[in-house]
């Protein structure tokens, strides 16, 4: 990635000192980052990360993975696994979050991925929601992924995790453009579902729409 000087690494700084004011508000305690990817797509898992961030940690342009490029995630996804006290990646796959719906498979990829941490978080950073059952003070915030080094840091694990999954399952099934669309739902996605039908990674409760599914 380009290197920063002067006023744009200046500019830098401060933004990711605004994106820690929430890991600062609990100083000496363990702050844990926690977000997903993949809650939207008709085929594939959920995938979530926790992430436990060093209280002086500087990962420049660190933000939500969604405002990245795909490089920028790549290289990212790798320098948060370098700096990250711990951290946690948790997978739940379609035939769960057929059978138990797509919040509760959110809810149980991100408890995957807290149990996986080697240190025990006491503060949760959650990305907008309250997960069940799941230890610690939770503190849900609302974009948080944009708003928390944290989050965003967690963000980018999920998505990058996802992403490389889907683009192997491409390989196993390449009639439907895994690997461009991820298994959202854009129209050649569509396309290919009703000129071939599912496949084992579709999750069936979201095709009903667009195909006649068989169980």
């Amino acid at each position: 990635m380009k290197e920063l000087t002067g006023e744009k690494l200046e500019k830098e700084l401060e933004r990711l000192k605004q994106m820690r004011s929430y890991e600062d508000t609990y100083p000496g305690m363990v702050v844990c980052g926690i977000d997903e990817a993949g809650r939207g797509p008709l085929a594939g898992p959920v995938v979530a990360g926790a992430v436990i961030l060093p209280a002086d940690c500087q990962i420049l342009y660190l933000n939500d993975s969604k405002k990245l490029s795909e490089k920028k995630r790549e290289l990212l996804f790798h320098e948060i696994k370098e700096k990250a006290v711990s951290y946690g990646i948790g997978i739940v796959g379609p035939g769960q979050i057929d059978e138990i719906n797509i919040l509760q498979a959110t809810y149980e990829a991100m408890r995957q991925a807290i149990g996986q941490l080697k240190v025990k978080p006491q503060i949760l950073l959650n990305d907008a929601v309250t997960i069940p059952l799941a230890e610690g003070i939770q503190v849900p915030i609302v974009k948080g992924d944009a708003k928390s080094v944290s989050i965003a840091a967690a963000s980018i694990l999920a998505k990058v995790t996802r992403d490389q999954m889907m683009t192997e399952y491409d390989t196993l099934f390449p009639e439907y453009g895994f690997g461009k669309h991820k298994g959202y739902g854009t129209a050649a996605h569509i396309q290919a579902l009703k000129d071939h039908g599912p496949c084992p990674i579709h999750r069936r409760s979201f095709i009903k729409n667009f195909v006649e599914s068989k169980n």
